[in-house]
């Protein structure tokens, strides 16, 4: 098979230099870990509680692993389209696959490097748990409807964080809501440096700010260990070559669409071509980075996904404001439930008690009734794409005609 070259970054082979690659096979030889590394001992946690203590068996981190994997919110995300959204394919992605793949991309990068890879691991597993249905596009339209109700601000990222160390309540450590809260894959960077952060007072002052302040706190954002470093530049890695192959095979572009000429198969030239530029980049240092080359060359591809994919697709492009509508109405339909103590409705008995039951095995509580708006977020960012699309349905007469009935079959492919 001949090697995949992209002609709009020729330098961007693949390949290690002879230095670093001898770097590199002494470090996986030998299995120890970088200086720069985040080690098990040093996670931190709000409890010290017995069942949560480090052991042989099961480090600190495969823990955090181990507890993202069992909530609901990952099962979740096989529900959860990752770009197009009304198509009866089963081979496109999931954000459940998604995940997956940021871990698959972070623990290359990080075993090169001599990092933690089940913190990389944990980070990547539940980077995306507080993700909306649709997407983005689906994030967008919850924000506005939260942002208008009571000014405040709904990314993803943020949500994500409430999920394991709220909704949860599992006493995740603070590196792995750290490198979660600080994953945002929109906010592409050429170097990474570690923000110092240490103790959980300070990263309950950074989340609130994100609440209240959007993406004017959120684009500051850095994470606090090189592990958490390695899986935000890894989330756009694993997304932009796959967006690719997925809007081929919707049928929304040809394989001749992208500037570089390799259609779909850029996805395989991404994950060779811009892993070995991190590391032959950052091998040895205190941060990550990519080579200018590296670095211009995702963000070019990036930017041609929004210009050809992202701004095209169904909720992003022909149902978008039908859409949009429609969070809004169900978030007005949500808040008038809680508010009327409707205990028959489906916040109540398939989200509120729910959680309730989860937290009290772990002595906490839901204080659901203190912030509606917050309730009703939590409700409508857990929802999968079919539920989303069934409850619009049961309450909204229009919605029938929003969603696209598309099977498995037409009348060129039989059962």
């Amino acid at each position: 098979m001949a090697t995949l070259t992209n002609p709009l970054a020729p330098e961007l082979t693949g390949t290690l230099s002879a230095e670093v690659e001898q770097l590199v096979r002494e470090r996986v030889s030998t299995g120890g870990l970088s200086a720069y590394a985040c080690r098990d001992v040093a996670a931190i946690r709000r409890s010290t509680a017995e069942r949560d203590r480090d052991t042989a068996m099961r480090p600190a981190f495969v823990r955090d692993a181990e507890k993202i994997v069992h909530l609901p919110a990952y099962n979740r995300l096989g529900g959860k389209i990752q770009v197009f959204s009304f198509r009866a394919d089963d081979d496109l992605c999931r954000r459940g696959l998604h995940v997956q793949l940021v871990a698959r991309v972070a623990r290359d990068i990080g075993r090169a490097l001599g990092l933690n890879l089940d913190l990389i691991e944990a980070i990547a597993l539940g980077h995306d748990l507080g993700h909306t249905p649709f997407g983005h596009a689906g994030e967008r339209y919850l924000n506005q409807a939260f942002n208008r109700r009571c000014g405040r601000w709904f990314f993803h990222n943020v949500q994500s964080v409430r999920v394991l160390d709220v909704l949860g309540g599992r006493n995740v450590s603070l590196q792995v809501l750290d490198g979660t809260l600080c994953h945002n894959g929109e906010f592409e960077q050429q170097v990474f440096e570690t923000s110092g952060l240490a103790e959980f007072d300070t990263f309950d002052r950074v989340v609130d700010s994100c609440w209240r302040s959007g993406e004017q706190a959120i684009a500051h954002l850095r994470p606090m260990t090189l592990e958490g470093c390695v899986v935000r530049v890894s989330d756009i890695i694993a997304y932009v070559g796959k967006d690719r192959q997925d809007a081929i095979r919707a049928g929304l572009l040809p394989e001749d669409a992208f500037d570089d000429g390799l259609g779909g198969a850029y996805n395989a030239w991404a994950l060779k071509a811009f892993v070995a530029d991190v590391v032959e980049s950052s091998a040895g240092k205190d941060h990550i980075e990519m080579s200018p080359a590296g670095f211009a060359e995702l963000r070019r591809a990036k930017r041609e996904n929004y210009q050809k994919i992202y701004g095209s697709t169904e909720v992003d492009g022909d149902f978008g404001r039908e859409v949009a509508e429609l969070f809004d109405a169900l978030y007005d339909h949500e808040l008038a439930a809680l508010r009327a103590g409707d205990e028959k409705s489906a916040i109540i008995v398939q989200h509120v008690r729910p959680t309730e039951r989860r937290l009290s095995y772990y002595g906490r509580t839901y204080d659901w009734e203190d912030d509606p708006d917050q309730t009703v977020v939590d409700f409508i960012s857990s929802m999968t794409d079919d539920y989303f699309m069934a409850t619009c349905e049961a309450l909204f007469p229009s919605a029938a005609r929003v969603f696209p009935r598309r099977g498995y079959f037409s009348a060129d492919v039989r059962p």
